[in-house]
């Protein structure tokens, strides 16, 4: 099954919320072209380690290792090198958009204005693109102009305010979830942008900020009501409301849910603790939550004295909703995500075979068929001929003229292990 099969999508995406946005519609079927600096492309590709025909290396040993946080972020996606300041190369860039519906960038707001290449520049050649732009703080506001990457972001949503232990210091979540969860609004907000297109004919620009996006799902709790009782926003492994939360069996952690009458009732006979239904200081959610110390210490009291299995076989036999605290090794060892999908194998666009490592896959099946094998993330400039040559005409000679005066860079099309740039060209000139 290929959704998006129709579209054709052109990034300039760096980093990680643009290329996972780039990566999640290519999951979907659509042509994802990221267009990259020539000789250097986006910045990830030189963090290492790196993974190639001679296996992993801390230090990229030749022109086909690639940076395995790269590999990650990059499935399915075809890679062109152009230099976008060039006047010949920014023509190719929207001579390219006229042949695009979607447009992806997440440079700093105001870079692809000063590049000629803003929504109104790509909206004059195509006025049905829809053009995604995904910013620290957006494209307007007194922040706009404020250099961010996901920690900052953490930090000035509010998210490391209510992320921690109650006596302990903001915390940040540990992974880039602005970085993952912005593109995840920018997806169907595409979707939507499109849909709208289909009955206007008008494309449009969207504007996606990664602080907004944190704060808005924050304030899917009640945090208001928090601040003006002056209650803790931190509270650490437990609920801020209730005795949901972490419990310490004997020889490992568990968490479990308690949010409703049904649940507490069900947890008291879980625990054969008949007195805690009976006790009017836990009669009902609201007294609970006002004595919420005293009801997770009548629960911790009767947890520890279990192990971790025989606490979770007596809660899953009273439904209550459990489960073990596991450690990121016991997950990626798990076959439930390989048999999914969710996990997949690391795959190097340049080899047969997947390479050490494991790839995010996508979290969702659908019953009308299996989304499209990704291809694995390409060499820098490695779809260069194919690219230029369906949207531009371009052949080869034109290529390499274009490589001479620094427009694009070589494509790796003939690329051999060990060599460099420089070598490439040397040989390629050689060859003529």
């Amino acid at each position: 099954m290929q959704p998006l099969d129709d579209l054709r999508v052109l990034g300039v995406t760096v980093f990680l919320a643009g290329p996972y946005l780039s990566m999640n519609l290519a999951r979907m079927g659509a042509e994802v072209i990221k267009v990259e600096v020539p000789g250097k492309g986006d910045p990830v590709r030189g963090n290492g380690p790196f993974a190639g025909p001679s296996g992993i290396h801390d230090f990229q040993e030749s022109s086909q290792d690639i940076s395995t946080r790269f590999l990650k972020r990059t499935q399915g996606v075809k890679s062109v090198t152009l230099n976008l300041k060039d006047p010949e190369g920014r023509q190719m860039f929207l001579d390219m958009a006229k042949q695009s519906d979607i447009i992806l960038e997440n440079l700093a707001p105001g870079s692809m204005q000063r590049l000629g290449l803003g929504y109104s520049d790509v909206s004059n050649v195509n006025p049905e693109i829809v053009y995604c732009s995904i910013s620290g703080y957006g494209q307007s506001g007194p922040y706009s102009d404020k250099p961010a990457h996901d920690p900052q972001i953490q930090g000035m949503s509010g998210l490391m305010d209510i992320n921690g232990d109650a006596d302990g210091v903001p915390t940040k979540v540990g992974f880039y979830i602005g970085d993952l969860v912005t593109p995840l609004f920018a997806a169907y907000s595409i979707m939507g942008a499109l849909r709208h297109k289909e009955r206007t004919g008008k494309g449009q620009h969207i504007d996606v900020s990664m602080m907004d996006t944190l704060t808005a799902l924050m304030f899917m709790e009640n945090l208001e009501e928090d601040l003006e009782a002056g209650l803790p926003l931190r509270t650490g492994n437990i609920s801020r409301s209730g005795p949901t939360g972490l419990y310490h069996a004997s020889d490992a952690d568990i968490l479990l849910t308690a949010a409703s009458d049904d649940q507490w009732r069900r947890l008291t006979v879980a625990l054969e603790a008949p007195e805690l239904l009976d006790n009017p200081k836990f009669e009902n959610y609201q007294s609970r939550t006002i004595n919420v110390d005293l009801a997770r210490q009548e629960i911790q009291k009767r947890i520890g004295l279990l192990t971790r299995a025989e606490a979770i076989k007596k809660l899953e036999a009273s439904d209550v909703p459990c489960g073990p605290v596991r450690t990121v090794a016991e997950v990626s060892e798990d076959p439930h995500f390989t048999n999914r999908g969710s996990l997949q194998p690391l795959k190097h666009g340049r080899m047969k075979d997947p390479v050490k490592g494991i790839a995010s896959g996508f979290p969702v099946l659908f019953s009308a068929g299996n989304l499209p094998e990704l291809e694995g993330a390409p060499t820098l400039g490695m779809h260069n001929s194919e690219i230029y040559g369906k949207l531009l005409g371009f052949h080869e000679d034109k290529l390499e003229e274009l490589v001479s005066r620094g427009v694009i860079s070589v494509s790796y099309t003939h690329l051999r292990a060990h060599e460099t740039e420089a070598d490439i060209v040397c040989r390629l000139l050689l060859e003529k």
